[in-house]
């Protein structure tokens, strides 16, 4: 039964990534329209519950007048037995049986799959933004958002559904009830209901923008958190574990401060509440004995008041928690929505093509690309109208001093950014007309700050090619000089060799280890165009030595993008380019350069002659 119930909802619907809406009501609307029935049948058994909870008080008046009136115990057991049994019968089968349903609609259909629907969901959707979107922001920070969207918009719409809908119920049943006793019966209730309203309009606009605040401080003190633990190793490095207690304290007093005043809120909130019930307590009991005094009323009468006010009242202490929970948790997946929702500002064209690559053969045609930074007044951009083409096949250097747009040149390449102006091909294909997943399935690159995936050894290097088998596996790591180190590794739960787990970002291997995985991720990946950032600047002497014989017969037959500082390194390439100042400004041979006595030749001369200026060292 557990099962049938928890299989209504499947989570993890295989359908296309969409852009959420960025309208909250739209928001909410987006992923409720996908379980609806779900939310209907509970709504529905809810009503049911609220109907029986209602006709139980209206039991016990009856039971009172037919006590009252009865001329002996036999009887009155004797004359009133069937509706005993239906009593009965209501308390111990149907309650149950209509509480139970409702309970495995919540608890098996909706509360395990409807949060992890959105955040699944949401997931797709920013695993998909663009780079600059996470440069611009903690990870930790978007994660909670991601994390914390999904148990709150389950829980408003949980709340609203379950809650507030049985209240209402609720309260029209009883007015139902103290009508048909006498209509003056519903005039202590109506003022509380007006009130209570009231109330409600008062404080939840501010509630809500309060939580939306709060909701911010939490995420932006998460962020702060993750970031001082993610680089903790600069933080050991310059021992200043005291500045980023100074960091996170401040963040943290910040959401102390939001959630004072928030419960500012929540205290003259609760005493409005109190004293309004107290005053529906006395005018509905004191009308109910005055109204009895004068006969219009039964005892009967007054004991269903006298119960339903004070279920009411109870009632209306848990509903004032539902609604600042639901205005709490709105807040917080408006907040989650302004960061989830934002449009993706580099995506496929409708009608992108697959690239085919057959000669790998690189064109950039007058590219500029600026980082948004204003050139109008004629300053000189990251990459300024550059052109350069590389063969199929041919192997190319770029070299230049820090800043220089190396590495911008290889992100454009991948499409991290869109270009400003001009145009990239590969094959005369241009690559903004053509899916990004296609475009880096084709480019291998490895750069010099490797970053594993918290992973086995072997999940690692199968990212480079998900159906590799393990023996592929072990190949590339071979030719990538990583084996042998692989099979000594043992993690914390004994795993070992190729199934170790190497932690998070593989912090708990050696620089030169994760490249050396890194290698054998793109020997593995074996794509036409192979990009080198700094491949080997992790490595020491002898390890690189032998690596680099396996570079040369990984680059044999691809078009080669290579970024060294260490000039020695990339000094055999068919071509070298020197970029400065976002421009090519030498183009040639080893020889060729360092005859013109140029940039080229400069660095040269201080690489050969033993020493880097302090300038090369603070390369990229």
């Amino acid at each position: 039964m557990f099962r049938r119930f928890e299989k209504i909802i499947d989570p993890f619907v295989d359908a296309d990534v969409v852009t959420p809406p960025d309208s909250l009501m739209a928001f909410y609307w987006h992923f409720i329209r996908q379980v609806w029935p779900s939310f209907v049948a509970l709504l529905s058994i809810g009503v049911f519950a609220a109907l029986i909870e209602v006709s139980l008080f209206a039991f016990l008046g009856k039971l009172v007048d037919l006590l009252k009136d009865a001329s002996s115990p036999s009887a009155f057991l004797s004359e009133h037995s069937s509706l005993l049994a239906w009593m009965a019968f209501v308390a111990i089968i149907l309650r149950p049986v209509v509480f139970g349903i409702h309970s495995l609609i919540k608890h098996q259909t909706i509360v395990p799959t409807f949060m992890n629907l959105v955040r699944w969901q949401n997931h797709r959707y920013v695993m998909r933004q663009s780079l600059a979107f996470f440069q611009n922001d903690f990870a930790g920070r978007i994660a909670t958002k991601v994390m914390q969207t999904g148990s709150s918009l389950r829980e408003s719409m949980l709340q609203i559904v379950e809650a507030l809908w049985f209240v209402l119920i609720y309260a029209v049943s009883a007015l139902a009830l103290f009508f048909i006793n006498d209509p003056l019966l519903t005039l202590p209730l109506l003022i509380w209901v007006a009130l209570f309203i009231g109330i409600l309009f008062y404080f939840i606009p501010k509630i809500k923008e309060r939580a939306k605040i709060l909701s911010e401080a939490r995420s932006s003190a998460n962020g702060q958190i993750v970031d001082s633990y993610t680089n903790v190793q600069t933080v050991k490095l310059f021992a200043d574990a005291h500045g980023e207690d100074e960091q996170v304290r401040g963040v943290l007093a910040k959401l102390v401060n939001k959630i004072q005043l928030q419960m500012r809120l929540v205290t003259l909130f609760e005493l409005s509440v109190v004293m309004i019930n107290g005053m529906m307590i006395v005018s509905t009991c004191g009308l109910a004995i005055w109204l009895w005094s004068g006969g219009g009323i039964t005892l009967g009468a007054i004991a269903l008041a006298t119960g339903l006010v004070l279920r009411i009242n109870n009632m209306s202490q848990w509903v004032m928690w539902v609604v600042t929970g639901i205005f709490e948790n709105i807040g917080t997946v408006q907040n989650g929505m302004e960061t989830i929702a934002k449009k993706n500002e580099l995506t496929d064209k409708p009608d992108a093509k697959i690239l085919q690559v057959n000669q790998a053969q690189v064109q950039f045609d007058n590219i500029s690309f600026h980082y948004g930074q204003n050139v109008a007044d004629g300053a000189k951009g990251v990459v300024d109208h550059l052109s350069l083409v590389i063969k199929p096949g041919e192997k190319v250097g770029v070299v230049g001093r820090s800043g220089a747009g190396k590495s911008t040149l290889v992100n454009l390449l991948l499409r991290f950014y869109d270009l400003e102006g001009g145009s990239i091909f590969i094959d005369n294909q241009n690559i903004a007309n053509v899916t990004q997943d296609s475009l880096r399935s084709q480019i291998g690159m490895v750069t010099q700050d490797t970053s594993l995936l918290h992973r086995s050894v072997i999940d690692n290097i199968r990212y480079g090619n998900a159906n590799a088998t393990k023996e592929r596996v072990i190949a590339a790591a071979k030719l990538a000089q990583a084996h042998e180190f692989i099979l000594e590794l043992v993690d914390l739960q004994g795993r070992k060799g190729y199934e170790a787990h190497v932690g998070e970002r593989g912090v708990k291997l050696s620089g030169g280890q994760r490249q050396r995985i890194a290698i054998a991720r793109v020997l593995l990946k074996n794509a036409p165009i192979l990009v080198l950032d700094e491949a080997t600047s992790a490595l020491d002497s002898e390890i690189e030595a032998a690596v680099q014989e396996q570079f040369d017969n990984l680059m044999r037959g691809k078009s080669v993008i290579a970024i060294a500082h260490r000039l020695s390194t990339i000094a055999a390439m068919d071509r070298l380019v020197v970029i400065d100042q976002g421009q090519i400004v030498e183009d040639g041979t080893h020889e060729e350069l360092v005859a013109k006595s140029g940039i080229y030749a400069a660095l040269w001369a201080r690489q050969s002659g033993g020493f880097l200026a302090f300038e090369e060292n603070a390369n990229d």
